[in-house]
């Protein structure tokens, strides 16, 4: 599987495009998402209000009046951030995203046009471009034992030196409802994840994740 940065996304669908073409992993970008943040926001221009210290929403955008943003955070044009939303910081947000009613997200990157629609928890994680959480999906970013996350890819195995690392899909993504996305998962572009899936490890792109862990091409690919 390529776990590559440029393997797993289009950069052009995203205002971090030239930092993350800094890095082999896209895991290796976590750490610096809230500097990124602060460079970028006073480059916006007109199109952009810093609404509080460090937060920039594009003037079309719509924040609904319960959601709550924390800096440092962009949130792009046309995207919505719905009642009881949690953005608790380090985030930056794409064009045409929707962060639903009661999402937290922590320390990520979203891409152009995802969706986190409904109860989704997204922390130190990214995102890429058109990809989806149905409702009460989440990303699991602490392992339970608290050591350091791997990344595993059959027998390859990526120490990535984090203790917090939720995971990482690429572009046009699908995540079922209910799922837990453990630490350390990576998902290949194009690929699907069953309702109420326990997903670890990495899945390749183009790709079914089914009951009980069956990883299938789809068909027509």
């Amino acid at each position: 599987m390529d776990l590559n940065t440029t393997g797993l996304f289009d950069l052009s669908h995203t205002l971090a495009r030239d930092y993350l073409a800094r890095f082999e992993y896209p895991w290796q970008a976590l750490d610096g998402i809230k500097d990124l943040i602060l460079a970028l926001g006073p480059t916006l221009g007109a199109d952009y209000e810093e609404c509080s210290p460090t937060v920039w929403v594009h003037k079309t955008a719509q924040v609904f009046p319960s959601a709550w943003l924390g800096g440092a955070c962009i949130i792009g044009p046309n995207t919505q951030v719905r009642h009881g939303a949690f953005i608790r910081g380090s985030a930056l947000v794409g064009a045409d995203c929707v962060v639903g009613n009661s999402v937290e997200l922590k320390n990520v990157i979203l891409f152009d046009k995802v969706q986190v629609p409904h109860y989704n928890y997204v922390g130190d994680s990214i995102l890429g471009y058109q990809s989806h959480m149905g409702a009460g999906s989440i990303t699991s970013n602490v392992k339970s034992d608290k050591t350091l996350v791997a990344v595993k890819s059959g027998e390859q195995v990526i120490e990535t030196g984090r203790k917090k690392f939720g995971a990482i899909l690429g572009d046009q993504v699908e995540v079922g409802c209910n799922s837990v996305l453990n630490p350390g998962t990576v998902v290949g572009r194009r690929s699907s994840i069953y309702p109420v899936s326990c997903v670890r490890g990495t899945i390749p792109e183009d790709c079914i994740y089914k009951t009980g862990g069956v990883i299938t091409p789809r068909k027509g690919v």
